[in-house]
């Protein structure tokens, strides 16, 4: 069951395609969209300001997610927030991805597929150009994607796409099994266009 909380008489919505860990908490003005995926331990703040995740976008394990009141907080179309990712009161645009453990604050703007690398600060009000990888404390723009670059950062969000239908139809609470079975199964994946950009 997932766990939401209405606020002042506000509450979130989810679309019933959308993927949200049990462990995760979406919190008053929190509205996501078409199959987003939010990972464990999730927290979807909108006692404040308002936080959208567009369609595809995902939200991954131990992300936080606020704003100020009155404004909004959002992950446009594919946009992918790593783990342990802070967002607050900013805008990633479309396909852009916000690597794991990075912080984006308040009136920031994370231009279309940028990528945001981890560990990194983007201080409040940045505004980053489309296709720009940004990195540092505080970030600064290093250079401009390729297209390989946005390939795999799409292809990586593609996962997470095929991963919000996977835990809907797949995952549920058990009983762990005391033992490795002989014949235990992996998950399967396909590596085919996985490479990692060059900072």
């Amino acid at each position: 069951m997932v766990k939401v909380y209405e606020i002042d008489g506000v509450r979130p919505v989810v679309h019933p395609s959308a993927y949200v860990h049990p462990s995760a908490v979406l919190i008053g003005d929190v509205i996501v969209g078409p199959r987003c995926y939010i990972g464990p331990c999730a927290s979807l703040r909108g006692d404040f300001g308002r936080l959208i995740l567009e369609e595809g976008a995902n939200l991954q394990d131990s992300c936080v997610m606020h704003g100020f009141p009155l404004e909004d907080t959002v992950v446009e179309v594919d946009g992918h927030i790593g783990h342990g990712a802070v967002l607050h009161g900013c805008r990633v645009g479309r396909n852009a991805m916000v690597g794991m453990n990075a912080v984006v604050m308040d009136k920031a703007v994370v231009g279309a597929e940028s990528i945001v690398a981890a560990m990194s600060f983007v201080k409040a009000g940045m505004v980053i150009p489309p296709r720009s990888m940004v990195m540092g404390t505080p970030a600064k723009v290093v250079r401009a994607l390729s297209d390989d670059d946005v390939a795999w950062k799409s292809f990586g969000t593609r996962q997470y796409h095929e991963l919000a239908v996977r835990s809907l139809q797949t995952m549920r609470e058990v009983d762990a099994d005391t033992a490795v079975a002989p014949d235990r199964g992996r998950i399967a994946f396909d590596t085919s266009a996985l490479h990692t950009p060059k900072s």
